[in-house]
């Protein structure tokens, strides 16, 4: 037989969460094949020996037992099984794991993870309510014909595996091993991110691995492998992401950097994979949630999310709000909707869309302060609160913002990028690049990386650099065709040299997109508006675009 498990400490009379953790009944509980034996503190498998379970799991089951076919929220359990210290959500996560390797494949199912809620057991298969379930207010039970299948995995769940140290150098194994515990601290500060902690992820350290059953056992949706080999001065990481229900690739790319000092590339490393790892893991939950018949809050987030990253536009624009509006509608309290609904405000009014941008400033202002009285270390919603003050008039505001959210989140490419723009604004030109080449060296492949070229070559314009300002204006119209105001700048910057043929082509470019788009509405949503040396260049930049052909009113 095996040998029992380490016990947790009997509670005294006196202990008031023992009415909570304890069944009165005391009589043993049929999970599948496992029998609960609250009185002597076992889980014992069919042929009567002991299943190891470390304390804290054990005290997670007792709860759950005695709260058997109920739903158990996440703080409930966090009070009742580590009510003198403070822990992450990471402890739960890894409790919950143990038990349902302790419960076994055969009874995976009785133990229900009900998202952004808590956990549900299910006593010897007897259906229970979930989130989509209607209960019957006479007998207590779902509705007949409503499906009792198990909660799906949390949105955006991942465990990252130990990566391979294919060189099988020791000397490499702490970088391979800090490349991945970084990656996911890094990970976990992606919003809506749910991510397995390293100390769970590395008892699978060298080991063969079946994606789909680490899905199962982890009860997360995906699986991000990796392995690093060093050839000469050039270290080379190959990594995967793989979906665990369908053990399909969902994305993989490699990575190539010239031997430096170790610190300093892990850095660079993780900070690139966890940048488009972001927008991957987005663009995979937002086709999930395509297929889901009834989609939740966090479904719609996602998918609204993967129209912002697509680009500026007032139609990818309008859907991506339509997404978080609905989102906002199933939970008010829906933080990341909240936060990303804001962005499109903050977009349609820096993208000249309208001709009362302020008014969208104020929104997204408004919003985002709602959601900081809330949240107040969340990176994004920093960041974004920055950009409207830039943007409004408040520039070194805004760029304390925005370095408050890099403090938040050191990968916030973004960040950097408004930093730029802060710049800009108090007419610091000559330090724009550098920003831009910051957001460019954490995520070098970003959807927003159009932004940041238009961001440089403004600059470069006001400082009267005429030619490296299109040589950045291009590149943004290259990363992005689609962004209109990249157009109407490039075909100002061209006729301010004298180009008025491709500043025309470049103008007629942008009127395609916006056929709405005036001098006017530019004018009325200008910026810096008590800057003069500042709003002197921009005269001189409004004649060119009247010279490239963009309408007046």
């Amino acid at each position: 037989m095996a040998p029992r498990p380490e016990i947790p400490p009997k509670f005294s009379e006196s202990d008031p969460h023992e009415a909570a953790l304890v069944d009165s009944s005391q009589h043993p509980i049929a999970i599948g094949d496992r029998t609960v034996d609250l009185a002597r503190d076992l889980l014992v498998d069919g042929r009567g020996e002991v299943v190891p379970l470390r304390p804290r799991a054990w005290l997670v089951l007792r709860l759950l037992v005695t709260r058997a076919g109920r739903l158990v929220g996440k703080d409930e359990i966090m009070d009742e099984v580590w009510p003198d210290c403070e822990v992450t959500d990471d402890s739960l996560v890894q409790a919950i794991g143990d038990i349902r390797r302790a419960l076994g494949n055969d009874n995976r199912l009785a133990l229900r993870t009900l998202p952004r809620r808590g956990y549900m057991l299910s006593i010897n298969g007897e259906p229970v309510a979930g989130p989509d379930l209607s209960i019957d207010a006479t007998s207590g039970r779902p509705d007949a014909g409503v499906s009792t299948t198990p909660s799906a995995t949390p949105h955006l769940s991942i465990v990252v595996l130990p990566f391979a140290n294919l060189g099988g150098d020791p000397e490499q194994e702490y970088f391979v091993d800090g490349v991945t515990d970084s990656l996911t601290t890094d990970l976990s500060r992606i919003a809506g991110a749910f991510v397995i902690g390293r100390n769970t992820a590395f008892t699978f350290k060298g080991k063969a691995v079946d994606v789909r059953q680490i899905g199962r056992e982890l009860n997360v949706r995906y699986v991000l492998e990796g392995s690093v080999q060093r050839g000469g001065n050039r270290f080379r990481l190959n990594i995967q992401l793989t979906d665990t229900e369908t053990g399909a690739q969902v994305w993989a790319d490699r990575f190539d950097k010239a031997a430096a000092d170790l610190l300093d590339m892990q850095d660079e490393i993780v900070s690139r994979l966890a940048n488009t790892l972001s927008a991957e893991l987005i663009k995979a939950e937002a086709r999930r949630a395509e297929r889901s018949l009834r989609p939740d809050s966090m479904d719609l987030y996602f998918q609204g999310r993967a129209f912002l990253n697509k680009g500026i536009t007032p139609a990818l624009m309008a859907r991506a709000r339509d997404f978080f509006v609905r989102a906002l509608a199933l939970d008010s309290d829906n933080i990341e909707a909240a936060v990303a609904a804001a962005h499109v405000d903050f977009a349609i009014g820096a993208s000249h869309m309208t001709d009362d941008g302020p008014a969208h400033f104020r929104a997204a202002e408004n919003a985002l302060n709602s959601v900081l009285l809330r949240a107040p270390h969340h990176p994004r919603a920093r960041m974004l609160l920055g950009a409207v003050e830039i943007r409004t008039n408040r520039a070194a505001k805004g760029i304390a913002e925005c370095r408050q959210a890099l403090a938040l989140d050191r990968n916030l490419a973004d960040a950097h990028g408004f930093l730029g723009l802060g710049k800009h604004a108090l007419g610091r030109d000559e330090e724009v690049e550098g920003h831009i080449q910051e957001a460019l060296r954490l995520s070098p492949r970003d959807t927003r990386a159009f932004l940041w070229f238009m961001f440089v070559g403004m600059a470069k314009l006001h400082a009267n650099a005429d030619l490296e300002a299109l040589d950045w204006l291009r590149r943004s119209i290259e990363a992005n065709p689609s962004y209109t105001l990249s157009h109407f700048n490039l075909a100002g910057a061209l006729a301010m040299i004298g180009d008025l043929r491709e500043a025309r082509s470049s103008a007629d470019a942008g009127l395609a997109l916006d056929p709405n788009f005036t001098i006017r509405r530019y004018r009325m949503n200008a910026w810096f508006r008590d800057n003069p040396v500042w709003l002197a260049r921009r005269e001189r930049f409004y004649e060119g675009m009247r010279m490239a052909g963009v309408p007046e009113r």
